[in-house]
């Protein structure tokens, strides 16, 4: 198992930069894709970026590419999703999620563990 706790959400204005973290414990002996999703009121829980084990590797959705950077620690443990030029509709909760995988996988229902979410808002 491991357990997956997200942090530094937070409101900001659009234009403005926020920095979340995952911090994975438990099994992390693992080979693990890292990804980040975001979940919008009364819509479905979405992609946003992805990283390999190795962190030589990322994906993003095309909303997000060129704003967000993924990066991951491996000796710390913690994955991170640099957030920059904010947009209103980058407001939603963001979860962290974690696949024992070699690949990256933009599917969310491949992916083992999830953090508990933390909310970002915009605002305009």
């Amino acid at each position: 198992q491991v357990q997956l706790v997200e942090s530094g959400g937070g409101l900001v204005q659009a234009g403005g930069s926020l920095r979340l973290s995952c911090a994975a414990s438990g099994r992390t002996s693992v080979n693990y894709v890292m990804a980040w999703f975001r979940q919008a009121p009364g819509k479905e829980r979405v992609f946003v970026a992805a990283i390999s084990w190795s962190g030589g590797r990322t994906y993003y959705a095309d909303s997000v590419k060129g704003r967000f950077t993924i990066s991951r620690d491996n000796v710390k443990n913690v994955a991170y999703l640099q957030m920059n030029s904010l947009k209103p509709e980058d407001t939603a909760v963001y979860y962290c999620a974690a696949a024992e995988r070699a690949s990256i996988i933009i599917v969310i229902d491949l992916y083992d563990y999830w953090g508990q979410g933390t909310q970002v808002t915009v605002s305009s």
